[in-house]
């Protein structure tokens, strides 16, 4: 959460990312290994307009870097008291093998709202949740923002940790231990070094540390303990920030030794950026590309957990994968197709209004082996070029405009994993962006090739 009122609150990718299962379990219940990811967040358009929601999201992911909302992009539930909406979800797997989500008690951005309580959901299977709940933390006249839990097993409680402004006058992060998140020990300080601190995020016992990331003024940084007592952490990471920076989310690759740190940006609101390392200890962090991940569309401070392929298949078969696609630019990948004027061009994410970067792909009007692109905002037009220009104009059923308006996906020409579209009238020509405009040209040098490839995703 931002304690500036003029800032936006953390949010995706500002996710909050659940301890990895690996570190988590210790002597809980067996279950099937972890192979994929979950990420709970909520919305927020640039606007706080069209695509702003304060229900609890859903997205899937295989590898933790592209991911698919579930529901459409709806929310799955919704709170039903205290603000009546939430920020900051997380997402951990607990003891038993069974899901607890924890969220901010905050509908919108009232940074002045003060709640002594955090929502709380139980879930088996992230399929449906229950035992709504709101957990009472202190009795402070002060927030509760971005509730955390991990498991300590040297107390076999789990510590929920979160900012308040205490007897300090600025935001500490504080700790309440719980056996079942209905009830909770008394408030204690976990980590105060003397400055404002929101947004806690750990990964416990990594080669014999106890790390916790943080928002300090516009940053993410990190401190590390070998133990978990309160009071014990020390801040040593080199700070990373892409603008204004907020709601780290630590997460683990299944797949490879390397860590991903997720930073959720308010300027402007609610892009994810996200850093890698191979070494925790190190406190350094590199930038990854944004080719190599896409958040959900208007994502705000997300969590991240583990799950199983089966937890994966189960949860796009109960929710659905969305009705439509977003089109990501190769060569400038904060980039994404969308209309304006009627004309098609590249423009960087967050895009308002954001149904206009939404796509239905469609069998193509003039070969259903092909594909059209159908406005979401407005579905009686499509993508058609003229004079090979793209515009997006109404369907007035005649042959010319379904061959204008039908292309063929190949392999990426700039990468065979994306993919591009060459005309279907016109097959010497592909789709390809020049100045941010979209148009269909011959495809030669290696910058066309580039302009002309596409990632379709969500």
């Amino acid at each position: 959460m931002s304690a500036n009122p003029h800032l936006s609150r953390r949010g995706l990718l500002g996710m909050t990312a659940a301890v990895p299962l690996a570190l988590t379990l210790g002597g809980g219940t067996a279950h099937a290994a972890d192979s994929a990811y979950a990420m709970v967040y909520f919305t927020e358009s640039t606007k706080l307009g069209d695509g702003t929601d304060y229900g609890l999201h859903l997205a899937v992911s295989p590898d933790g870097l592209d991911w698919t909302p579930l529901n459409q992009n709806n929310p799955l539930v919704t709170p039903t008291t205290g603000a009546l909406g939430l920020r900051d979800p997380f997402l951990m797997r607990k003891q038993d093998g069974t899901f607890v989500v924890l969220a901010t008690d905050l509908k919108g951005t009232d940074w002045n709202y003060n709640s002594q309580y955090i929502h709380v959901w139980d879930s088996a299977d992230l399929r449906t949740f229950t035992g709504y709940r709101r957990l009472k933390l202190h009795d402070m006249t002060t927030h509760s923002w971005a509730p955390e839990a991990f498991w300590d097993a040297g107390r076999r409680q789990y510590a929920v940790i979160y900012s308040s402004v205490n007897s300090s006058g600025h935001n500490v992060i504080m700790v309440n231990y719980t056996t079942d998140f209905v009830t909770a020990s008394a408030p204690q300080v976990f980590f105060d070094p003397g400055y404002d601190v929101i947004d806690g995020d750990m990964a416990v016992g990594v080669n014999g540390y106890n790390y916790l990331y943080f928002k300090k003024n516009q940053t993410l940084v990190g401190a590390r303990s070998t133990t978990l007592n309160p009071g014990s952490f020390t801040e040593f990471s080199t700070g990373v920030a892409h603008g204004g920076t907020e709601a780290p989310t630590l997460v683990k690759s299944l797949r490879s030794g390397t860590w991903w740190l997720w930073g959720d940006t308010y300027t402007p609101n609610g892009v994810f950026y996200a850093w890698q390392t191979t070494d925790l200890a190190s406190g350094t962090w590199t930038a990854l590309d944004q080719r190599t991940y896409t958040q959900p569309l208007n994502s705000k401070h997300c969590g991240v957990a583990a799950i199983t392929s089966a937890e994966y298949d189960n949860l796009l078969a109960k929710w659905g994968a969305p009705a439509w696609n977003r089109l990501k630019s190769y060569n400038f990948p904060s980039r994404y197709v969308r209309h304006a004027d009627y004309l098609g061009r590249i423009d960087t994410y967050p895009i308002e209004p954001y149904k206009d970067s939404l796509w239905t792909l469609v069998p193509g009007l003039a070969d259903s082996s092909g594909v059209s692109f159908r406005s979401v905002s407005h579905p009686t037009r499509y993508l058609r070029h003229y004079n090979y220009v793209l515009r997006l104009d109404a369907n007035d059923g005649t042959s010319t405009f379904a061959a204008d308006a039908t292309f063929h996906r190949t392999a990426g020409l700039a990468d065979a994993s994306w993919s591009s579209f060459r005309s279907h009238n016109n097959p010497t020509r592909y789709i390809r962006h020049a100045d941010y405009a979209l148009r269909i040209d011959p495809v030669s040098t290696t910058t066309e090739r580039q302009d002309a490839t596409f990632r379709v995703g969500y």
